[in-house]
């Protein structure tokens, strides 16, 4: 999640900017840089080629992804990933995004094979995978293959109130690695309801709200890595100081991270963390993260929220959506999208 020209959605990588985020954090520190095939409208990853070629390859490591939804063809999905990120390997690949309905092809294409000989060959140091599906599931993948490493939604909310807590554990019984994507929901985590944030503030003085949800990911002992979309220099400097220390949360601290959940669960409608995958295959070409941002105002502050919506073309409207169910098919969370925007 680089910064963007004119922090638009979807528009292109604001580069020097991006350039900026990327130098501070090597200078800090931090040394795994994840990326994906489609990512920034397939920008992000010649971006990220660019940004780190004034460094020495040993410094870092890359996370880089096969998504079988956005081109099959692995062996040409992997080469030209190769030459997008200006590099003779990456470090640590992964399939990209299984979810429940897509888990069997994945497994049966051929494409862990390929990339178990690119990994002999050394073009792949390490192979996992991400997993948005089922507990149910994500046994039968684990199962499939001696993974190196895997990477799971993973957060206190979705501990509480999503099948987190089982995945992890899934894992960690297997012995396998765990690296962390949203670890403060989207940003959503970031505050919570006014109360909520009062608790928390009053504990802690002085540190984000987002803090403590990376804090309360350092209680958890096979969290090797934790993934977080940096924006701005802002978020960059609010990371890097909660992890300069090793800090978990205490006992008391994590209860009273949970009565904050408490309240922020009962005002949230829809946690959608704004990956944008239900938008490309749109025929209605919706802005649908933003449309579901205005239901949950909706739902916090009133139908007035609703106003927000006149300032979008009636064509982007939630009205237009055809209902044909292509979001739905993509959403990691599962939501049922048609419906939802049917509220608006």
């Amino acid at each position: 999640r680089f910064p963007t020209v004119g922090g638009v959605p979807g528009a292109p990588i604001d580069r020097v900017k991006a350039q900026g985020i990327i130098d501070r954090v090597i200078a800090c520190g931090v040394n795994y840089f994840d990326t994906a095939y489609f990512y920034h409208n397939s920008e992000s990853e010649p971006f990220l080629g660019e940004a780190l070629a004034g460094y020495p390859r040993d410094s870092y490591y890359l996370a880089d992804k096969y998504s079988l939804p956005a081109n099959p063809d692995y062996q040409a999905v992997f080469e030209e990933q190769l030459k997008r990120l200006q590099t003779d390997r990456i470090d640590f690949y992964l399939l990209h995004g299984i979810m429940d309905h897509i888990a069997d092809e994945y497994l049966t294409n051929g494409c862990v094979e390929y990339l178990m000989g690119e990994k002999r060959m050394g073009r792949i140091r390490y192979l996992g995978f991400s997993f948005h599906g089922s507990p149910e599931i994500l046994e039968r993948v684990v199962n499939h293959h001696p993974w190196d490493f895997a990477q799971i939604q993973l957060n206190y909310y979705d501990w509480v109130y999503s099948t987190a807590k089982r995945q992890y554990e899934i894992l960690t019984e297997r012995g396998i690695p765990i690296m962390v994507m949203e670890p403060v929901h989207g940003g959503q985590l970031a505050s919570l309801t006014p109360e909520g944030n009062a608790l928390l503030e009053e504990a802690l003085p002085g540190r984000s709200i987002a803090s403590w949800a990376m804090r309360w990911l350092m209680r958890l002992p096979n969290v090797s890595v934790v993934l977080s979309g940096m924006s701005d220099v802002n978020q960059v400097e609010d990371n890097v100081r909660t992890f300069s220390e090793y800090a978990p949360l205490s006992d008391a601290e994590s209860d009273l991270l949970m009565r904050a959940c408490t309240l922020y669960r009962s005002s949230v409608a829809v946690p959608c963390t704004s990956c944008r995958y239900c938008v490309n295959d749109c025929p209605a070409g919706l802005d649908i993260p933003r449309l579901l941002s205005v239901y949950n105002e909706t739902k916090f502050d009133g139908a007035w929220r609703t106003a927000t919506l006149r300032d979008l073309p009636e064509d982007k409207q939630p009205a237009a959506c055809i209902r044909c169910g292509a979001c739905t098919g993509h959403c990691p969370q599962g939501f049922d999208i048609p419906n939802l925007l049917r509220g608006l």
